[in-house]
C-alpha cells in the first residue's frame, strides 16, 4: 500500500532515526541503499501516518517485516510484539556480539525481532564485517 508522506514528516523521521534503520541499524551511508519509511503499525492493522507511527528501516527488514506487528519468541514459544523504535529503547532489547557484526536479541522483544526481521542474514553480516574491519561499525 503506498501512501502519502509529507516532506515535513520525512524530514523529521530522517532528523530523529539518523539515516539508520530503526531495526538493524544498518547505516544508508554505508549500504548506499536508500531507506524506507517503515510503518511500525501497519496501515492494514489500522497505523497512521505520523511521526509516532513511522520509523526508517532497510529494505530487508520492511521486507520481512511485512504487516506483522508480533512474533515468536524461540526460547519461550509465546507470541510478543516487535520491537517499535518509537516507544522502546533498541538497547534495551538488543546488543552487538563481540566481534559487531550480529544482532543478539536480550529479551522475548528482541529475540522474536531479530528472528523474524532476519536481522543476520548472511549477506548483511558478511558487510558488517568489513564495516567493522574499517571501522564504520557498529554505530
Amino acid at each position: 500500500m503506498s501512501t502519502y508522506i509529507s516532506d515535513k514528516l520525512r524530514q523529521q523521521v530522517r532528523k530523529a532515526d539518523g539515516g539508520q534503520c530503526c531495526y538493524c541499524q544498518t547505516q544508508e551511508a554505508n549500504s548506499g541503499i536508500p531507506l524506507s519509511f517503515d510503518h511500525i503499525i501497519p496501515q492494514s492493522k489500522g497505523g497512521k501516518t505520523t511521526f509516532e507511527n513511522l520509523c526508517l528501516a532497510c529494505r530487508t527488514c520492511n521486507e520481512f517485516k511485512s504487516d506483522a506487528t508480533d512474533s515468536v519468541d524461540l526460547l519461550t514459544g509465546e507470541s510478543v510484539s516487535l520491537f517499535n523504535p518509537r516507544r522502546q529503547k533498541w538497547s534495551d532489547h538488543f546488543e552487538w556480539s563481540e566481534d559487531g557484526t550480529k544482532i543478539l536479541g536480550i529479551t522475548s522483544t528482541g529475540i522474536a525481532t531479530v528472528t523474524s526481521l532476519r536481522m543476520n542474514h548472511a549477506a548483511i553480516v558478511v558487510a558488517r564485517t568489513r564495516w567493522v574491519f574499517i571501522g564504520w561499525h557498529p554505530p
